[in-house]
């Protein structure tokens, strides 16, 4: 190889390379209080991976996690005990809601709904009043956690 034939395939190496970290880049998770919340609805995926259906009905009904059946009935958990009535029943919530209003709704319900409601922002650390040391800062599910309950969530069908 010449000389010259190096450096024609070297600006083709680098933009190869580029248009890689490029995918990568936009793979990666959002962050924080970085998401794009427009017209009550988030379409873009926190992760780029889809959600786990199965992991999502785990958080959804985990006390220490999601904790969502402390406001929420949903009878495909008819097994658990202790279903909320805060908030509306999810029985169909699929039907109700779009993928990407559930996102923007779990992600932060208080840009959807306003901050009046009592539903906390699952993806923000704007988390309020009286939140204790420990968790300032934090958001209360992972980017990965909050699509695996969308995920369940869009399982969630009237019959």
């Amino acid at each position: 190889m010449t000389k010259g034939a190096t450096f024609k395939v070297l600006p083709a190496a680098l933009a190869g390379l580029a248009l890689m970290a490029a995918s990568v880049a936009t793979a990666g998770t959002v962050a924080p209080d970085s998401v794009p919340i427009e017209d009550m609805e988030l379409k873009q995926s926190l992760t780029g991976t889809p959600g786990d259906a199965v992991a999502g009905r785990e958080t959804f009904a985990d006390r220490k996690k999601g904790n969502c059946l402390a406001c929420h009935v949903n009878a495909e958990l008819d097994e658990l005990l202790f279903h909320g009535e805060v908030g509306p029943p999810l029985d169909g919530v699929a039907d109700r809601w779009s993928e990407a209003q559930l996102r923007a709704i779990i992600v932060n319900s208080k840009d959807v709904f306003g901050e009046q409601t009592i539903m906390p922002g699952f993806y923000t650390t704007k988390a309020g009043a009286r939140v204790a040391d420990k968790f300032t800062g934090k958001t209360i599910l992972s980017a990965q956690e909050v699509e695996d309950v969308i995920a369940y969530l869009q399982t969630l069908k009237e019959n």
